[in-house]
């Protein structure tokens, strides 16, 4: 498999972050970590090997990134408010940062794809709904969407605008609206170990509240909470690509 390791200092998140790409041609997948997973983390916990045939077979391009999240949801030691600062920023590093090397690296403004399981569906799904211009499609496993438990009782613009049970629930833009219906938007969970489905199931009514388009995807016992569930799912949601 061809890969491809770049690194670069972002101001907006304050740090030096890292990007590997997997494949030579494909539909671009951003992929992102789970809480405080770096951008080997996928490759090291054996996703990435696992769905190797796809990346091989020029079906997708991979881009894994690291995560800021020990700089927001769960820096416990800052203020709320710059937990959600940091959370915005690291936004602002995907959208301005990491989406144009995206495009640059595939040669053009190739509509994106975004997965993630635990925290990194939170990210899939919330990039790809603020962002539907760029990105069209999204795998988000056993994610939670209303991060109201990392902000100790507090609130501000920037939690709302990175909260998706807020933002979308209070969506009334019909452009946006349809923007987002033009994407493939897949949650996933099930009853396996260690999952909670609420989470899952909360978005769904949120979306479906906005007349927005997606799939639930309840896997029952083949959904759970740890690395062999979401090795399964993502290959089946692959072969479809």
């Amino acid at each position: 498999m061809q890969r491809e390791s770049h690194r670069w200092y972002s101001h907006r998140v304050g740090r030096e972050m890292g990007v590997v790409v997997y494949g030579h041609y494909g539909l671009p997948v951003l992929a992102f970590p789970t809480s405080g997973g770096a951008e080997w983390e996928l490759e090291n916990m054996g996703l990435i090997p696992a769905l190797a045939p796809y990346v091989d077979a020029g079906r997708v391009k991979i881009f894994t990134v690291g995560s800021n999240s020990d700089a927001s949801w769960y820096n416990t030691g800052a203020h709320p408010f710059h937990r959600s600062w940091m959370q915005r920023m690291f936004d602002e590093y995907i959208r301005w940062e990491v989406i144009p090397f995206i495009h640059a690296h595939s040669g053009g403004l190739l509509p994106i794809a975004t997965m993630g399981a635990s925290l990194g569906a939170f990210h899939a799904a919330n990039t790809l709904f603020k962002h539907p211009d760029a990105v069209k499609r999204c795998w988000a496993m056993s994610g939670l969407y209303d991060m109201r438990r990392f902000m100790d009782g507090m609130t501000d613009e920037n939690f709302y605008f990175n909260n998706p049970i807020d933002y979308v629930g209070g969506m009334n833009d019909w452009g946006q609206i349809g923007l987002l219906n033009t994407c493939d938007i897949h949650i996933a969970t099930g009853n396996g170990p260690w999952e909670k489905p609420e989470h899952s199931y909360h978005l769904s009514r949120v979306l479906a509240s906005k007349g927005i388009h997606h799939h639930l995807d309840d896997w029952g016992h083949e959904g759970g909470h740890d690395w062999p569930y979401w090795k399964h799912q993502m290959w089946h949601y692959l072969r479809e690509v």
